[in-house]
């Protein structure tokens, strides 16, 4: 109770500084992807500077957007973090543009094992995060998908929590939403933004991809956004696309279909204070009795 009533004066305090402390525009760029990573990257520069011209205070891009979503491409588009071209190329757009940049995911190579990574980028071209995605997408739907991510990837083994203006903001990839355990662990590390850059498919994207974001979202009473690439129907992996901004009350603030395109939404700290406080279910939780019962299971 003492650490949620701490987050409530320190919100209330950063909101009273200036009314950008209050309220974050965010921009969910979807972006359309192809095999060729400097149009990729090219492509993703120009929507970041479109995002800037709006007033965004932070753009994200989806998960690999340099490359083909695909095993047999992760090795192919791999680069070193943060010294390959595509790292480079968000660095030099953060400053340029003075934006707080989420670089989607990129195949990561490092020692000769690969990473699905998603880095951040502060407005001095700093990299201030780096997630690798914690849980891989290795799945078996008869008749519709298979798909094994760790014949090629590795997995991350660490949370990933930066900071905008003070204030916390958690990351995931993809399939780390379907895990509420992460998203329970970020809200009680005082964030207050959990950003999932994804690729679901056509089979799970109209099943679970919006109920998934605005779970999260309501579970932990922050605001979650899903950003994926558009729909290639061409694609050896097709996306299900539908970019979306969830609130601390489960709403869909902002939401497009599968086409290329830019999305804008509000992370707005009052309305995350006020659901707080209606619905005080941080203070509720009876974690005396669930511990006790989950290591019995």
């Amino acid at each position: 109770m003492k650490k949620f009533n701490n987050l409530f004066r320190i919100l209330s305090r950063n909101c009273n500084m200036s009314s950008s402390k209050c309220a974050f525009k965010v921009a969910l760029i979807q972006l359309h992807v192809t095999d060729d990573k400097n149009k990729n990257i090219e492509n993703a520069l120009k929507f970041v500077r479109t995002a800037k011209e709006n007033s965004a205070d932070i753009a994200i891009l989806p998960e690999c957007f340099n490359c083909p979503y695909g095993t047999k491409y992760f090795l192919k588009y791999g680069e070193e973090i943060p010294n390959g071209e595509t790292c480079k190329s968000l660095a030099q757009c953060a400053k340029k543009n003075n934006i707080y940049l989420v670089g989607g995911s990129i195949p990561e190579l490092q020692e000769k094992q690969l990473y699905n990574t998603c880095t951040v980028w502060n407005p001095l071209g700093q990299m201030i995060a780096k997630h690798r995605k914690i849980h891989l997408f290795d799945i078996d739907i008869p008749g519709k998908i298979t798909f094994k991510e760790s014949d090629a990837l590795s997995s991350g083994n660490q949370i990933t929590i930066f900071e905008i203006e003070k204030f916390k903001v958690g990351l995931g990839i993809c399939y780390d939403v379907r895990f509420p355990e992460l998203a329970n662990i970020y809200r009680k590390e005082g964030c207050i933004f959990i950003i999932y850059p994804g690729a679901f498919n056509m089979t799970t994207g109209p099943l679970h991809w919006k109920l998934l974001l605005r779970a999260r979202a309501v579970d932990n009473q922050l605001y979650v956004a899903g950003v994926s690439p558009a729909r290639n129907e061409n694609s050896d992996y097709v996306a299900w696309g539908h970019s979306l901004l969830a609130n601390p009350l489960g709403e869909t603030e902002a939401e497009t279909e599968h086409q290329e395109t830019i999305i804008y939404g509000t992370v707005d700290l009052k309305k995350i204070e006020e659901t707080r406080q209606n619905i005080p279910i941080l203070s509720q939780r009876r974690t005396d009795l669930y511990d006790i019962l989950y290591h019995h299971l």
